[in-house]
Protein backbone atom coordinates (compact mmCIF):
# COMPACT_ATOMS: atom_id res chain seq x y z
CA UNK A 1 0.00 0.00 0.00
CA UNK A 2 2.80 2.39 1.04
CA UNK A 3 4.79 1.32 -2.53
CA UNK A 4 1.36 2.60 -4.15
CA UNK A 5 0.49 5.89 -2.24
CA UNK A 6 4.32 6.81 -3.24
CA UNK A 7 3.74 6.31 -6.69
CA UNK A 8 1.05 8.29 -6.32
CA UNK A 9 2.21 11.34 -4.22
CA UNK A 10 5.33 11.30 -7.31
CA UNK A 11 2.54 11.53 -9.83
CA UNK A 12 1.18 14.67 -8.48
CA UNK A 13 4.23 15.79 -8.17
CA UNK A 14 4.98 15.53 -11.56
CA UNK A 15 1.42 16.49 -12.75
CA UNK A 16 2.28 19.78 -10.96
CA UNK A 17 5.25 20.17 -13.04
CA UNK A 18 4.14 19.69 -16.43
CA UNK A 19 1.58 22.72 -15.56
CA UNK A 20 4.73 24.62 -14.31
CA UNK A 21 5.85 24.40 -17.41
CA UNK A 22 3.25 25.34 -19.23
CA UNK A 23 2.90 28.59 -17.21
CA UNK A 24 7.36 28.88 -17.94
CA UNK A 25 5.93 29.14 -21.58
CA UNK A 26 3.66 31.21 -21.33
CA UNK A 27 5.79 33.78 -19.34
CA UNK A 28 8.26 33.54 -21.98
CA UNK A 29 5.96 34.17 -24.69
CA UNK A 30 4.57 37.12 -22.94
CA UNK A 31 8.24 38.18 -22.65
CA UNK A 32 8.69 37.64 -26.32
CA UNK A 33 5.65 40.32 -26.78
CA UNK A 34 7.24 42.77 -24.21
CA UNK A 35 10.18 43.20 -25.86
CA UNK A 36 8.54 44.31 -29.06
CA UNK A 37 6.17 46.89 -27.60
CA UNK A 38 6.58 50.38 -26.83
CA UNK A 39 6.47 51.84 -23.54
CA UNK A 40 2.76 52.10 -23.04
CA UNK A 41 1.50 49.03 -24.16
CA UNK A 42 4.09 46.74 -22.88
CA UNK A 43 3.25 48.12 -19.08
CA UNK A 44 -0.15 47.37 -19.94
CA UNK A 45 0.85 43.53 -20.76
CA UNK A 46 3.04 43.37 -17.60
CA UNK A 47 0.25 44.64 -15.25
CA UNK A 48 -2.34 42.89 -16.80
CA UNK A 49 -0.95 39.80 -18.51
CA UNK A 50 2.41 39.34 -17.09
CA UNK A 51 2.10 39.97 -13.33
CA UNK A 52 -0.63 37.29 -12.30
CA UNK A 53 0.59 34.62 -14.58
CA UNK A 54 4.73 35.35 -12.79
CA UNK A 55 2.76 35.09 -9.83
CA UNK A 56 0.76 31.70 -10.67
CA UNK A 57 4.14 30.60 -11.26
CA UNK A 58 5.84 31.28 -8.00
CA UNK A 59 2.99 30.16 -6.27
CA UNK A 60 2.90 26.84 -8.71
CA UNK A 61 6.85 26.41 -7.40
CA UNK A 62 6.56 27.03 -4.13
CA UNK A 63 3.40 24.55 -3.75
CA UNK A 64 6.13 21.89 -5.99
CA UNK A 65 8.67 22.46 -3.44
CA UNK A 66 6.47 22.35 -0.18
CA UNK A 67 5.05 19.05 -1.07
CA UNK A 68 8.05 17.40 -2.64
CA UNK A 69 9.16 18.28 0.95
CA UNK A 70 6.86 17.43 3.13
CA UNK A 71 6.21 13.94 1.36
CA UNK A 72 10.47 13.42 1.62
CA UNK A 73 10.32 13.35 -2.56
CA UNK A 74 13.01 14.63 -4.87
CA UNK A 75 12.68 18.36 -6.35
CA UNK A 76 13.39 19.50 -9.45
CA UNK A 77 14.58 22.52 -10.80
CA UNK A 78 12.58 24.47 -13.49
CA UNK A 79 14.30 26.46 -16.34
CA UNK A 80 12.88 29.35 -18.33
CA UNK A 81 11.04 28.34 -21.77
CA UNK A 82 12.41 29.71 -25.30
CA UNK A 83 10.02 32.57 -26.64
CA UNK A 84 10.14 31.47 -29.52
CA UNK A 85 10.97 33.91 -32.72
CA UNK A 86 10.65 37.72 -33.29
CA UNK A 87 8.82 36.84 -36.18
CA UNK A 88 5.83 35.27 -34.19
CA UNK A 89 4.60 38.76 -33.60
CA UNK A 90 3.38 40.52 -30.56
CA UNK A 91 -0.37 38.60 -31.16
CA UNK A 92 1.43 35.26 -32.13
CA UNK A 93 3.21 35.72 -28.75
CA UNK A 94 0.11 36.65 -26.44
CA UNK A 95 -1.63 33.80 -27.96
CA UNK A 96 0.90 31.37 -27.62
CA UNK A 97 0.84 32.16 -23.74
CA UNK A 98 -3.03 31.86 -23.93
CA UNK A 99 -2.60 28.82 -25.14
CA UNK A 100 0.39 27.45 -22.30
CA UNK A 101 -1.96 29.10 -19.68
CA UNK A 102 -5.44 26.69 -20.86
CA UNK A 103 -3.04 23.93 -21.12
CA UNK A 104 -1.37 24.62 -17.63
CA UNK A 105 -4.90 25.03 -16.09
CA UNK A 106 -6.12 21.85 -17.62
CA UNK A 107 -3.20 19.98 -16.05
CA UNK A 108 -4.11 21.37 -12.82
CA UNK A 109 -8.10 20.84 -12.99
CA UNK A 110 -7.76 17.19 -13.87
CA UNK A 111 -5.46 16.86 -10.87
CA UNK A 112 -8.32 18.63 -8.75
CA UNK A 113 -10.33 16.33 -10.36
CA UNK A 114 -8.73 12.92 -9.72
CA UNK A 115 -9.14 13.76 -6.23
CA UNK A 116 -5.38 12.74 -5.12
CA UNK A 117 -4.97 15.40 -3.46
CA UNK A 118 -7.91 14.77 -1.02
CA UNK A 119 -6.81 11.49 -0.90
CA UNK A 120 -3.14 12.12 0.23
CA UNK A 121 -4.24 14.52 2.70
CA UNK A 122 -1.99 17.42 1.94
CA UNK A 123 -4.27 20.30 2.52
CA UNK A 124 -1.15 23.01 1.95
CA UNK A 125 -1.09 21.21 -1.85
CA UNK A 126 -4.96 21.80 -2.56
CA UNK A 127 -4.64 25.25 -1.10
CA UNK A 128 -1.77 25.78 -3.84
CA UNK A 129 -3.36 24.46 -6.64
CA UNK A 130 -6.37 26.32 -6.20
CA UNK A 131 -4.56 29.46 -5.58
CA UNK A 132 -3.01 28.85 -9.13
CA UNK A 133 -6.05 28.25 -11.15
CA UNK A 134 -7.31 31.30 -9.62
CA UNK A 135 -4.45 33.90 -10.74
CA UNK A 136 -4.45 32.12 -14.58
CA UNK A 137 -7.99 32.32 -13.99
CA UNK A 138 -8.84 35.40 -16.57
CA UNK A 139 -5.81 35.40 -17.78
CA UNK A 140 -7.88 34.68 -21.71
CA UNK A 141 -10.19 37.54 -21.35
CA UNK A 142 -7.53 39.87 -20.05
CA UNK A 143 -5.47 38.87 -23.50
CA UNK A 144 -8.46 39.00 -25.12
CA UNK A 145 -8.88 42.83 -24.21
CA UNK A 146 -4.82 43.45 -24.45
CA UNK A 147 -5.04 42.20 -28.36
CA UNK A 148 -8.40 44.17 -28.94
CA UNK A 149 -7.04 47.12 -27.48
CA UNK A 150 -3.60 46.82 -29.31
CA UNK A 151 -2.32 49.91 -31.33
CA UNK A 152 -5.08 52.01 -29.60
Amino acid sequence: MAYVAGEARQEMLDTLGEAIDEIAAALAALGGAYEQLGTLPADRLEEQLFRPVQAAYGRAKRTHVGFAQRQALPGRTFTPANPGLPSTGIRGFVDSAVVSVAEADAVLAELQDSMMPVEVGDAELRAGLADVRELLGDVRARAREFVRTLGR
